[in-house]
């Protein structure tokens, strides 16, 4: 597998080192760059056509995310998530989350509503079902949502930071059996007590979803050797 993958990125108006945190950030949460894969800067600097410099500027935003671990004399790599961060990582996601459903409940417009429908209703796609990557894109399409809607840019910035490093541990809890099923179930009972307002009854949800989640995702853990 090659370090990063795809065209050189091309020198726009947005800033490049932007560029490439996006393109590796991207790489990462789809599991093209595997966790524990190491970094090797000659080989990301000649696929993405950039400088060690900027490559590196890129790099440090994304430890300072939690995405990248940087070992001493070995450099960096793509960050592995403990058992032990996963708890941590789902107890603090379970809180901000059920206040986030609690303030769209009532700060979001009808059409958003019918946005996050939308989601819960592509996830039932047989297609979708059947590609590992739609089915995470449709589920962070559904928090983008639940974010904008919020109104809370606080609560938005410090989910999307989380949620980066819940998309690798969703990847192993939406491929549980059954659990694309119990998920769809969960969010429709989201989305039909948003459109009642009743932000207490969301809270709870949001915040019980994702505690199942976690017990999924930490009992992998479990299973290691």
């Amino acid at each position: 597998m090659t370090a990063a993958s795809g065209t050189p990125i091309a020198r726009e108006a947005v800033s490049l080192r932007a560029l490439v945190v996006d393109r590796l950030r991207d790489q990462i949460l789809d599991g093209t760059l595997e966790p524990g894969q190491k970094l090797v800067e000659r080989d990301l600097c000649e696929g993405l056509g950039v400088s060690r410099t900027v490559l590196r500027e890129a790099l440090q935003q994304l430890q300072a995310e939690g995405l990248i671990a940087h070992v001493l004399h070995r450099g960096p790599s793509v960050a592995v998530t403990t058992r032990q961060d996963a708890i941590e990582i789902y107890g603090v996601r379970s809180l901000l989350e059920g206040q986030a459903g609690r303030e769209f409940t009532l700060c979001a417009s009808d059409e958003q509503i019918d946005q996050l429908t939308q989601c819960v209703d592509t996830l039932r796609d047989p297609d979708i079902q059947a590609d590992a990557r739609a089915r995470l894109q449709a589920k962070n399409r559904f928090y983008e949502i639940l974010l904008q809607g919020c109104r809370n840019a606080t609560i938005a910035s410090l989910l999307t930071l989380l949620n980066n490093r819940v998309v690798m541990l969703r990847r192993v809890s939406l491929a549980h059996p059954g659990r694309l099923d119990e998920t769809i179930d969960e969010l429709d009972a989201i989305v039909a007590a948003i459109r009642r307002r009743e932000p207490d009854e969301v809270a709870a949800l949001c915040a019980r979803h994702v505690e199942k989640a976690a017990a999924i995702a930490i009992s992998k853990f479990d299973d290691l050797p």
